[in-house]
């Protein structure tokens, strides 16, 4: 069982913590001081033998001079330590959070009772002070323990190890190098820099290493591994300490990533910190292997037991999915809703809403369109290719110059991720294909094997007649979305419009359903003008045929067939997905939106929040008062001086000193601000997904490494390397004879960690 700290508005147990935590004394005395100092009335009653059975306090509650360490692996409090470091206002600042824990008001004869024994304790400490004194002469720091010559050697070689491996993450250095020879004596990244820093002078891994057999590996496989997990562990922690300080959160997986040909999930948290900054941090790689009440099931372990959060603080959920992957992550979204119904599945902010929805559709075709449009993206991500491409537009459209110079204006870095794609593909397939085929025949040698090889395969994917009237079909399917998708993840109040025209969009949707036969002929007979253009035949594909043929049915016109098997089924598709991403919850939340300023005065100030409030009822700290206190929300801004500028975002809103002094709408507001569809405030950094992406393409799959993104990916936490080397002294024995002065539990505990935790470092 973990240990819980008693102290009040503390919320760290030994699972998610380093720090030592400590017993109540059975001294009737101390115990009473320390139950005092608490201020939790709730322990008063309980005896002294009680209160050290069955509570504890964690080191941060105790002056740092009280704590001693025995030992790399044991710390202890002296005899006298009594716990002053409280926090008895933070509860104040969060009335909605739930206290279990809850503090006692003291009254004015408590506190003259409290100084007089305060008063009386530090008198007789100075008495006794002044005797042991004048017995020995010798001062209170002699009696603290002391690390031998060993133990502090070993955590200084520690240091170093870690110094280097926080380097290796940080500068995105694989840690596996590819051998040039059997004779290479260098294995790995790692183990060059160490003999670099021993070269430089760095005495204690020279002591360290000198001392090691001449024929054995001075740093193994598994010691590597072990540093790595520290590194990992430490970084993410000190994540986890906010998210769990903010409560609320929102979980978004990211596209799925492979490891020892093993897919992972990648998996943020999105939540606002303690100065109402709203943050999204990567977190972990979950295995994406078994079923989907599997995989709800192993995310659920994550953050709870393994994470110490609760999933009913969990506000939205989104999943960036593409491909196969997208169905299953479709189930694991209705499975956890079905579990925690305000955990709303929304959209991703990071991926435009067209793109999300033709990723959503589960037919065949359209996949092989969205994965031919990454690999468009990736082929014509360099300069090179990039430059041959705008040549083949201005060949293709040399008559209509102004078109011309528009594409490649539009065709820039990132164009395959925007909300008009589909517009933009439709216009560039006959010069993409150009441009394919020049660098395929590669006439100038310009090209690598590898090059020629990707364009061919491009090209032949895009010349096939049933990719040309797909790609055209969700161009005039996703045309009726475009608008609303690009207000979804616009400024604030384009969010707040776009909520409240989803009706209007889910009637044109209708509209087109309802005479699918007259907007099916329009659409084929575009996709019948474009692959002339290209020179591809009209025909339906082989495969359809071949089953048409084993059933023995009779032929079927290619006009009918892609009316029923493309047009019908992206036009429903699409219109199942609106309603599903979109429904009457979801709408509720972002129509709350209101309570941004600037909304209400674009509503000149006549919104019901109110009647949307329902929905997140139970995080509010006084609910019974929110009426009133929006009424007062309203008229502040509506009657604000005329150089007062209305906040435009919920950021800005956060930041407004007097915000406090309305802790309904300041509870609101935070929970709205971890939707996952919001779109994360602009700033000079990458967010989390970015500087995911930039590690993998840093370098080849085969050298990624789990722990090492995790670091790339988070320099901007800070982080301890004295921190690092103690948790590893307590979970790692030391091989060394000096590693027997750890006790048999730590031993056993090591015993058992090393055989879960042990990673390979060849991920």
């Amino acid at each position: 069982m973990p240990n819980f700290c008693a102290a009040p508005n503390c919320t760290r147990k030994s699972t998610q913590s380093d720090l030592a935590f400590f017993r109540f004394p059975r001294d009737p005395e101390r115990c009473r001081i320390w139950v005092e100092n608490c201020r939790r009335a709730d322990l008063e009653a309980k005896t002294s033998d009680q209160l050290n059975k069955h509570y504890r306090l964690c080191a941060k509650h105790f002056d740092p001079a009280m704590v001693c360490k025995t030992s790399p692996y044991r710390t202890v409090l002296k005899d006298t330590a009594i716990p002053t470091i409280f926090d008895l206002t933070s509860h104040l600042k969060n009335p909605h959070t739930r206290h279990r824990k809850r503090i006692k008001e003291l009254t004015e004869e408590d506190i003259r009772k409290m100084k007089e024994r305060r008063l009386a304790s530090s008198t007789e400490q100075f008495s006794s002070g002044k005797e042991d004194g004048a017995d020995d002469g010798t001062s209170n720091n002699d009696d603290e323990p002391q690390l031998s010559t060993e133990e502090k050697e070993f955590r200084e070689y520690l240091r170093s190890l870690f110094e280097v491996v926080v380097m290796l993450g940080k500068q995105s250095i694989p840690l596996m190098t590819d051998k040039i020879s059997e004779a290479e004596l260098k294995s790995n990244n790692l183990q060059a820099l160490l003999d670099y820093r021993m070269n430089a002078g760095d005495e204690a891994l020279m002591k360290r290493f000198e001392a090691t057999a001449v024929n054995t590996e001075y740093l193994s496989a598994t010691q590597q591994g072990q540093l790595l997990d520290v590194c990992e562990n430490t970084v993410r922690e000190e994540m986890l300490m906010e998210v769990r300080e903010s409560r609320f959160f929102s979980l978004v997986t990211g596209d799925l990533v492979e490891f020892a040909n093993e897919k992972h999930l990648p998996l943020f948290l999105r939540y606002v910190n303690q100065q109402n900054l709203l943050r999204e941090e990567f977190l972990d790689f979950v295995p994406f292997d078994g079923d989907e009440p599997a995989l709800v099931e192993r995310l659920e372990a994550q953050l709870t037991d393994r994470w110490g959060l609760s999933m009913e603080d969990c506000r939205g959920q989104a999943h960036k999915a593409t491909g196969t992957s997208t169905t299953k992550m479709k189930a694991v979204a209705v499975l956890l809703m079905e579990k925690y119904p305000l955990a709303l599945h929304m959209p991703c902010s990071h991926m435009a809403l067209n793109i999300h929805l033709a990723n959503s559709l589960p037919f065949p075709n359209v996949q092989v369109v969205m994965e031919t449009l990454r690999r468009i993206g990736a082929f014509f991500r360099t300069p090179v290719t990039q430059d041959e491409l705008e040549k083949a537009i201005s060949i293709h459209y040399q008559k209509n110059e102004e078109k011309g110079t528009a594409l490649k204006q539009a065709c820039g870095s990132g164009w395959t991720e925007q909300h008009n794609v589909f517009d933009l593909l439709v216009d560039m397939l006959p010069p993409l294909l150009l441009c394919l085929d020049i660098i395929r025949d590669n006439d100038d040698g310009k090209f690598v094997g590898s090059v020629t090889s990707d364009a061919y395969s491009i090209a032949e994917t895009l010349a096939d007649f049933e990719v040309v009237v797909t790609i055209v079909i969700l161009k005039n399917v996703l045309t009726f979305t475009r608008a609303f998708g690009r207000n979804l993840q616009g400024e604030t109040l384009d969010v707040f419009f776009a909520a409240n025209s989803l009706t209007a969009v889910l009637h044109s949707l209708n509209e087109v359903n309802d005479n699918i036969d007259v907007y099916h002929e329009f659409w084929y007979e575009e996709a019948v003008s474009v692959a002339t253009v290209m020179d591809i035949p009209v025909k339906i594909p082989r495969l359809f045929l071949r089953k048409q043929r084993a059933a023995d049915v009779g032929e079927i016109q290619a006009e009918p067939y892609f009316k029923e098997y493309v047009t019908v089924a992206v036009i429903r598709g699409v219109m199942q997905e609106v309603e599903d991403m979109f429904s009457e919850t979801n709408l509720k939340a972002l129509k709350c939106l209101s309570l941004v300023p600037a909304v209400m005065g674009q509503m000149k100030f006549n919104t019901t929040e109110e009647n949307y409030a329902d929905v997140y009822r139970h995080d509010l700290p006084n609910p019974d008062t929110l009426p009133a206190e929006l009424h007062c929300w309203r008229i502040k801004w509506k009657h604000r001086g005329k150089e007062v500028r209305l906040p435009t975002t919920i950021h800005e809103t956060l930041q407004l000193q007097d915000v406090k002094f309305f802790p309904n709408v300041n509870s609101f507001l935070k929970v709205l601000s971890t939707l996952p569809v919001l779109k994360l405030e602009e700033n000079k950094s990458d967010t989390a997904s970015e500087r995911l992406q930039a590690y993998l393409d840093s370098m080849p799959a085969k050298q990624w490494n789990k722990s090492l993104a995790m670091l790339n990916i988070n320099t901007h936490v800070k982080h301890d390397l004295d921190v690092m080397v103690d948790k590893y002294c307590r979970l790692y024995a030391e091989d060394d004879p000096e590693g027997e002065a750890k006790s048999d539990e730590v031993t056993e505990e090591d015993a058992v960690t090393k055989s879960c935790e042990q990673k390979s470092v060849d991920q």
